[in-house]
């Protein structure tokens, strides 16, 4: 490392005021930043407030949470594909099968996604900030195993351009830069992010009789429309005579099941969601307040009845699509959520409540949590206006009595 130090050094030079190549003076710290710690650990704007930790080492504990997600994921992705062919396979034909679809997208989220900075920060001479870094490995995890990775480029681009750099880079974004390559997809791309596309299977491969991709909030949905059948004995049948038991609540927690790649287990976002808590990175309470407008809703609409899915018993809202890696690392995106304490209740309950909403009234769309997020997001800055509305008139009523 001492002599990469050196190089570096000896190179500095040329890229400073004056050099032969000063125009990539920003490209060239970025890179000397990566690889090495600052000098300096104080950003000039942005809505986050940076002390002695500087905000590639903020970043890196984000990446670090989401590894059980990855590394769950990888397998997991082996592991339908082997489910959905009938065959049986050791762990490490599994991990093999998820490796080879899922680091080419990383690599292009990554390889996009970075380049796209790097020419805006040579454009407006502006320092490369390390936000991508979470936001290229969160853009793979939300995506299906078998997305072409033109679309991932593309949704990418579009997500750190119009998401990001749109609004002034890193610190000053509205929206979840992840979130939008995500919602970008689905709605430009519907046939490779919407419906029966999570198990990755070669082309021409033969799947055993009966199965079916669906996704469990797909199953949970469609129960409307099966005669005499509820969301939880569908659920439970789903897979019968090829993956027995492939739904039921055990199998939804753990993360045994289709979907995009790092949103199926709730266990690892839950490991990851306390190391966000631990290191003081993430919000325990956007995390907490999700989970209970989520629940909370359920419940309210288990009493009100209707139809098979609104019957989901609530607990099962808590353990299906993407609503645990949502509240764990999208709403508590510390530049998008709100940022005083009593608005991080509100902002993560509407999230809870609203994804359990568009869920069960929109069959078009059973998963909810990206469209909540995105939307709290626009309403972020306006609870935190009322929060602190509040607030002073609380404080000018006690100082006048």
């Amino acid at each position: 490392m001492k002599f990469l130090r050196n190089q570096l050094d000896k190179a500095k030079h040329n890229f400073e005021k004056g050099g032969k190549w000063e125009k990539f003076y920003y490209a060239f710290e970025a890179i000397d930043t990566f690889l090495f710690a600052p000098n300096t650990t104080n950003g000039l704007r942005g809505a986050q407030v940076r002390d002695a930790v500087d905000l590639k080492r903020l970043m890196m504990t984000v990446i670090i949470a989401m590894v059980p997600c990855l590394l769950f994921g990888i397998y997991n992705v082996g592991h339908q594909h082997f489910l959905a062919l009938g065959q049986e396979a050791v762990l490490s034909e599994k991990i093999m099968i998820g490796l080879i679809q899922v680091v080419p997208i990383i690599i292009v989220s990554y390889a996009t996604g970075l380049g796209v900075e790097f020419i805006f920060s040579i454009i407006r001479r502006h320092p490369v900030n390390e936000g991508f870094l979470v936001s290229g490995m969160l853009i793979p995890l939300v995506m299906p195993p078998d997305i072409p990775l033109w679309q991932v480029a593309v949704a990418t681009i579009f997500a750190v351009i119009i998401g990001k750099e749109a609004f002034g880079g890193t610190g000053m974004n509205i929206l979840n830069v992840a979130l939008t390559a995500r919602a970008f997809l689905y709605f430009a791309y519907p046939v490779n992010i919407a419906g029966e596309v999570w198990t990755y299977l070669p082309d021409k491969a033969q799947a055993v009789a009966g199965y079916s991709g669906a996704t469990p909030l797909a199953v949970a949905a469609q129960a409307g429309s099966t005669s005499g059948a509820n969301a939880v004995e569908a659920l439970n049948s789903f897979g019968a005579g090829w993956a027995d038991n492939l739904y039921s609540f055990w199998n939804l927690f753990v993360g045994f099941i289709p979907g995009c790649i790092g949103e199926t287990s709730t266990l690892m976002c839950l490991i990851g969601g306390l190391i966000l808590i631990v290191t003081g990175t993430g919000s325990w309470k956007i995390i907490v307040s999700v989970f209970a407008g989520a629940f909370g809703m359920g419940l309210f609409i288990n009493a009100i009845g209707g139809n098979p899915f609104v019957e989901l018993p609530a607990q099962y809202h808590l353990v299906m699509g993407g609503l645990a890696f949502g509240a764990v690392f999208m709403a508590t995106d510390p530049v998008t959520a709100t940022q005083t304490e009593t608005g991080k209740w509100v902002y993560g309950f509407l999230i809870g409540i609203l994804t359990v909403l568009i869920r069960v009234f929109n069959p078009a769309y059973p998963e909810g949590i990206m469209l909540a997020i995105l939307l709290m997001n626009v309403f972020a800055p306006l609870i935190d206006y009322f929060v602190v509305s509040a607030n002073k008139k609380r404080r000018l009523k006690r100082a006048t009595v």
